[in-house]
């Protein structure tokens, strides 16, 4: 029995050896878990962080640019027994954010009490140069130097977008581990769509720390250390000058303007009504301003340019102009009659006064809804052409698909809308029975067809362009680097060049004796298209027009939510943004309506902006 006892113990005692010679052999020979915590004893190892790039308009005018800010870190090994009511008063802050500071500092992941943590973020020169006098008599604080955006002018909100510190989602999502929590990234347009071009590269600065943590200096004279690499500068498209009178003209509206260079897709202006200053994002109050400006019922921080999806309205109907001539549905010289609207099968959906019957370009230029439905009718019915309607409607959307419309068109901004068409499999499964006449209002731009300003101004550009676009874009240059791709190849749509001659003409007829007359600009052949989009309120306003007819320089379209009629506000205010843009100013007359538009406020409900 004992000598039984003796080896079960002895055996016990071998097993403990074992194990421990097993641990030893992993921790010296495999595993650096010591190592790494020696190595963090001994050096510490502090960030440098670059400046992010500049961003200048299409002429070299600066519009974002840094400033030196700085964060006030806290070792809270060190700063044991400091006087804290003075250290409050020194920066600005109660006893009771002081205590729930050092908490929330505590509770963060892989929080040190012996490595430097972030107390305070973005403190503007101008107030810590106070906090500095003070700040040697608080044993464990210390500075550290960053960059604070600023923005020159109040103009440009959503293009430019704003910078922010990072949420723990944006350092999960960061594929290259970029981040770390108390960093800077960008959180709204190109500040975020270019955030990596923009960011820089970190810089890294090793010092020697004794027993105590005092540091002794460069490890191996900084060998080792890597100065930051500033971001790189951005060019935009945008000329300030116009984007400031296209925001001029949006006061007290809700919409939005676009204007593109056809033969670049450049944007030229983008505006969305309300906006924003950006100079108040920025600093410790941005989150607060932030907060305002999503509970504004106005919705300023969306960008109805990219973001509202609207009934594009009488501007559609160059698409199912286009549609028609290159299916063979209608010819140029195709007449349709129009009694007051579009009769068909007690089916009544009115139009204006004219001339009737009506061949296409006199109908594009009076905005003729009859013969658009027309159009869209005898092409969902032919069988002869078509199989089925589920095949005709199939082609129709596609033919919508490759002049812009149902997708994102892929500009270089976030938050990108869609719009809306609609195909066989959405009416076969919302209708369950329909044809031509029950969805016939998407001829001219109404039921379910949806679209964003963009994509209505990328008409626009394709009209211009006789047939093909470039993906709308805000930035015209990287420093030492290249734009992508899809922003320089061309897209040619499913329509001949012949026919998008023929749309030319039709919108050239709505300046010269249609719908657009108020479009005309002396010495330019102005082409344009209305477009009153019906609403459960009042009707919207849009227009969309270019010029001149040959070799077009500007592609622009308007859209006032409850404006009325596209005459009302979309003619006049595409007028003088293609004024201004040709011209580079405005004549006194051009001058004294836009200051008379600039005041025409609309009531939204009680809001009036």
């Amino acid at each position: 029995m004992f000598s039984n006892r003796r080896y079960v113990i002895g055996a016990i005692a071998v097993g403990i050896i074992v194990v421990y010679l097993i641990r030893l052999f992993t921790l010296q020979l495999l595993s650096d878990d010591y190592r790494k915590s020696a190595d963090s004893n001994a050096f510490r190892r502090d960030v440098l962080y670059p400046s992010r790039g500049l961003i200048l308009d299409r002429n070299d005018s600066l519009l974002v640019y840094n400033e030196p800010s700085y964060n006030i870190l806290v070792t809270m090994n060190d700063q044991v027994g400091i006087d804290t009511v003075d250290f409050c008063e020194s920066v600005g802050i109660s006893r009771e954010e002081y205590e729930a500071k050092c908490e929330q500092i505590k509770s963060q992941k892989g929080y040190s009490r012996f490595k430097p943590q972030l107390f305070m973020t973005q403190i503007p020169q101008e107030k810590f140069l106070l906090i500095r006098e003070k700040l040697f008599r608080f044993r464990g604080f210390e500075v550290e130097k960053r960059t604070q955006r600023r923005y020159a002018t109040g103009l440009a909100a959503h293009i430019l977008g704003d910078v922010g510190e990072v949420s723990e989602k944006d350092i999960e999502e960061a594929e290259d581990g970029y981040y770390k929590s108390g960093d800077y990234i960008g959180k709204l347009g190109v500040e975020r769509s270019y955030e990596k071009q923009l960011r820089g590269e970190k810089g890294l600065r090793i010092l020697l720390r004794d027993v105590r943590g005092r540091v002794m200096g460069h490890y191996r004279d900084g060998e080792y250390d890597k100065a930051p690499v500033p971001g790189k500068n951005l060019t935009l498209s945008i000329d300030m000058k116009l984007q400031a009178l296209a925001e001029r003209l949006l006061e007290g509206k809700l919409g939005a303007i676009v204007a593109i260079e056809p033969s670049t897709g450049e944007i030229l202006c983008m505006a969305s009504g309300p906006t924003y200053d950006p100079r108040t994002m920025i600093g410790r109050e941005r989150g607060e301003v932030h907060k305002q400006l999503t509970q504004d019922p106005m919705k300023p921080l969306l960008n109805r340019a990219i973001m509202g999806m609207y009934p594009p309205g009488s501007t559609f109907k160059i698409t199912q102009a286009l549609t028609g001539l290159q299916e063979g549905i209608i010819t140029p010289e195709t007449s349709f009659p129009c009694a007051h609207g579009f009769n068909y099968k007690g089916l009544h959906l009115g139009c204006h006064g004219h001339g009737s019957p009506i061949p296409l370009v006199p109908a594009i230029g009076t905005s003729c809804n009859a013969y658009f439905c027309w159009t869209l009718n005898n092409m969902l019915s032919n069988r002869k052409k078509y199989h089925s309607q589920d095949e005709a409607m199939t082609k129709w959307k596609d033919y919508m698909v490759s002049m812009g419309y149902g997708y994102r068109l892929g500009v270089d901004l976030p938050g990108e809308k869609r719009g809306m068409i609609p195909n066989a499999d959405y009416y076969n499964d919302h209708l369950k029975r329909w044809g031509p006449l029950s969805v016939i209002s998407i001829s001219i731009g109404q039921g379910e067809v949806t679209a964003t300003p963009l994509q209505i101004c990328n008409l626009a550009a394709t009209v211009a362009n006789r047939g093909y676009y470039i993906v709308p874009h805000v930035v015209h240059s990287i420093q030492d680097g290249a734009l992508d791709t899809i922003y320089t190849q061309k897209h040619y749509t499913m329509v001949e060049r012949k026919w998008y001659e023929v749309a030319a003409a039709g919108m050239r007829r709505a300046v010269t004796g249609g719908t657009c007359h108020g479009a005309a600009i002396p010495g330019y052949d102005v082409c344009g298209k209305t477009g009153t989009a019906q609403n459960r309120g009042h009707d919207h306003s849009a227009f969309m027009g270019f010029a001149p007819m040959e070799e077009p320089r500007i592609a622009v379209a308007v859209y006032i939510e409850n404006g009325g009629f596209g005459a009302t506000f979309g003619v006049p205010i595409g007028r003088l943004i293609m004024e201004q843009y040709l011209n580079g100013h405005l004549s006194s007359g051009s001058e004294a309506q836009a200051s008379s538009l600039q005041s025409r406020h609309i009531n939204y409900g009680g809001y009036e902006r």
